[in-house]
């Protein structure tokens, strides 16, 4: 294992290739074009045998990809932004016909006005679309979960698409200090792909076809229960992982001095570092504030959420998303599992960062004191504006 000073992207770049993908669609937007850069360098001087293939557009960089995985290949393309959205017709497509592919998504916000920095507004908007989605805090998650990702999406059990969602600019082009595993670190922990969901002259199938609403019924709740199995293989994953490189992670939820807080805010992505430091601050004022950060979308954390939160006077989701019209997104599924476990503390929701708008430290400090009014409200940060009675 050897340090290196990487960015978010080459960080990933290096997991991927450890991966040893057999082939790759790429197709550059900014800010993801590092990624796919990295790697056709990497094919290019012989450390990856890989079919890299640059395709004229998103939409054919995942229907590659797919086409590759229907054949038994291990398959990964990168988008960012419009990127996602132009290719959003293969998402349903690819999770639908239980194809283990890995998508690294750099976080970008969506037009109109045009924008090329970060908010979570593009991965979050396709969370319907079947794949398991998980959020990195740094070089070095992002780096571990380009190698997580592909074993936890090709297990049998489980056979679902996987996007690995970076922050744009803020985690994909700042340098950090990672730990880059030995190849034969990796292989032990990732053996070749292989499965029985894929086409063959020896054993003729089907695959992709069309199903009326009784059998189309089934395939969707297999899918369904292929997003909940992976939560337990999330778990397995990441012990063999702790086994074999020395980093343990936390599943689908990462708690931050949340056993005794009576103020705690949920947010995902970069910003959780400097949540975590303004966390520190206020205990040093004697304020009981704690960070939960949700490192996955999907399979969706209810039960880690409600654990976290039980004890808490009053809660907040911090995000860099809107759903026009009603909340932010991550707010709702936020209420959801706390509706299930029957928990009545106040919860807000602050959505900001929106086109990449910074958020500042004093912001964050200003959302735990407003935590103490307890009550419940949805406010945009840097807008003054706000909607009660979320």
């Amino acid at each position: 294992m050897a340090k290196k000073f990487l960015s978010g992207n080459e960080a990933f770049a290096c997991g991927v290739r450890l991966a040893r993908p057999q082939v790759i669609s790429a197709y550059p937007i900014t800010p993801q074009t590092i990624v796919v850069e990295k790697l056709s360098e990497f094919v290019e001087d012989g450390s990856l045998n890989s079919e890299f293939i640059h395709v004229e557009s998103e939409h054919s960089a995942l229907s590659c990809a797919m086409g590759a995985s229907a054949v038994g290949a291990r398959a990964f393309t990168a988008t960012s932004s419009q990127g996602l959205l132009y290719m959003a017709e293969c998402l349903p497509y690819a999770a639908g016909g239980r194809f283990p592919i890995v998508m690294m998504n750099a976080n970008r916000s969506t037009a109109l006005p045009w924008n090329i920095y970060g908010d979570q507004r593009d991965s979050i908007s396709q969370l319907d679309s079947g794949w398991i989605q998980a959020y990195a805090e740094n070089a070095q998650e992002a780096l571990d979960l380009a190698l997580m990702s592909f074993r936890i999406a090709e297990h049998p059990s489980v056979s679902t698409p996987f996007m690995a969602n970076l922050d744009g600019f803020v985690l994909t082009h700042t340098y950090e200090l990672a730990d880059v595993p030995t190849q034969e670190q990796a292989d032990e922990f990732l053996p070749p792909f292989r499965t029985e969901n894929k086409l063959s002259l020896s054993e003729p199938k089907n695959l992709a076809f069309s199903a009326g609403p009784d059998s189309n019924t089934i395939f969707k709740y297999k899918e369904h229960l292929g997003i909940l199995r992976a939560r337990e293989v999330i778990r397995e994953t990441e012990h063999s992982f702790a086994e074999i490189f020395g980093r343990q992670y936390t599943g689908l939820t990462e708690s931050y001095r949340t056993e005794d807080a009576d103020y705690i805010l949920i947010t995902l992505g970069s910003i959780s570092g400097l949540v975590r430091e303004v966390v520190d601050s206020l205990r040093e004022k004697g304020e009981k504030a704690g960070l939960l950060r949700l490192r996955y979308l999907r399979p969706f954390p209810n039960e880690e959420i409600a654990e976290a939160v039980k004890n808490a006077r009053s809660i907040a989701v911090l995000e860099k998303d809107i759903s026009f019209g009603n909340e932010g997104t991550v707010y709702t599924n936020v209420n959801s599992a706390l509706h299930k476990a029957g928990i009545t503390a106040a919860c807000s929701d602050y959505i900001g960062g929106l086109g990449g708008r910074n958020i500042s430290a004093e912001e964050i400090e200003g959302i735990f004191i407003e935590l103490k009014n307890e009550r419940s409200a949805v406010r945009f940060l840097g807008t003054g504006g706000e909607q009660d009675g979320a």
